[in-house]
């Protein structure tokens, strides 16, 4: 078994991390604060994002969290709501859209306007629309937590994150 030195290897951690498979999901909302839409190409913003859990189900919470550095953080900090979109096994292609996309991210994405307006991605497993009910800044990220006002799914598997690579998770037999 392998474990860090004395000095903290943040590299070590990355690998420690990677091990744990993770959905992976893309965030959606209202394109606020300093940007440009016209840099953009839409009036929407959206990220690709694994870190995403459940809180609480009285009330209804979910958590997810976005680093210091992305240039999405002041749409996402100064909105009342967002969606989260949980991918299908399908929407790799769109899972690197939203993570490496240049200019509008939206181009060619098929999607519904949610009850808040906010993108609700055709295809994806589940969906849940989102008041920003809480954010916390925690090191190099800031931790968000939404209230979940409406919410959805379909039939299918998640597209799943480990060890820098994407893959299938497979129905479990009953």
């Amino acid at each position: 078994m392998s474990s860090p030195s004395t000095t903290f290897d943040t590299q070590h951690f990355k690998q420690a991390l990677s091990r744990f498979p993770t959905g992976v999901s893309v965030i959606t909302t209202h394109q606020l604060g300093e940007a440009n839409p016209a840099e953009w190409g839409h009036q929407f913003v959206g990220l690709t994002a694994s870190s995403f859990n459940s809180v609480s189900l009285t009330p209804p919470l979910v958590v997810w969290s976005l680093g210091l550095k992305s240039r999405t953080l002041p749409s996402f900090q100064k909105t009342s709501h967002y969606v989260i979109n949980i991918l299908s096994e399908q929407q790799l292609a769109l899972c690197n859209q939203f993570a490496f996309g240049q200019g509008d991210r939206f181009g060619g994405v098929d999607y519904a306007l949610g009850t808040a307006g906010l993108p609700v991605l055709k295809g994806a497993l589940a969906w849940f629309e989102c008041r920003n009910r809480s954010q916390y800044t925690e090191g190099d990220h800031i931790i968000f937590v939404g209230e979940v006002e409406q919410c959805g799914f379909a039939d299918g598997s998640p597209l799943v994150h480990q060890q820098g690579g994407f893959y299938c998770a497979q129905k479990l037999q009953g």
